[in-house]
């Protein structure tokens, strides 16, 4: 059986207010794991009519942001490395998953994809947390 998603977690982290302006939907968390999803609307174009490079890069933040915090524990970036493998039309609906590859005591290491809904490859990410010891969520 797959880990349960913690319900009060998921929606403190998919209250985010800058991924809500820019559209980003939070659509699974669960230890270890986040996906988020987003359309490539007008507003996140660059001057050449393609997604700009922030909008992918928050995309795939945002779900190493659910994925990293997960397990309950404040976790913050200490490092993100993005690759772009292709730019998509207007319109295109885009994907992040991010997967922890390792949780440490005091860090954690995760591998991020962002693709189309159809699985085209749109960019890598490769990112580290801090994890600071205490509770995402203060009582």
């Amino acid at each position: 059986m797959e880990p349960q998603r913690n319900e009060p977690l998921f929606k403190a982290i998919s209250a985010d207010p800058y991924a809500r302006l820019v559209g980003i939907d939070y659509q699974e968390m669960r230890p270890g794991y986040g996906r988020t999803a987003m359309t490539v609307t007008p507003a996140l174009l660059n001057a050449r009519g393609i997604p700009h490079g922030g909008a992918i890069f928050t995309l795939a933040d945002c779900a190493f942001a659910a994925a990293s915090n997960s397990h309950g524990e404040l976790a913050v970036a200490l490092s993100m490395s993005i690759n772009f493998l292709a730019a998509v039309p207007p319109g295109t609906r885009l994907v992040a998953e991010a997967q922890e590859i390792r949780k440490g005591r005091r860090a954690g290491f995760y591998q991020i994809a962002v693709t189309t809904e159809a699985g085209e490859p749109v960019a890598t990410l490769q990112a580290v947390v801090h994890r600071k010891r205490e509770p995402f969520l203060q009582q």
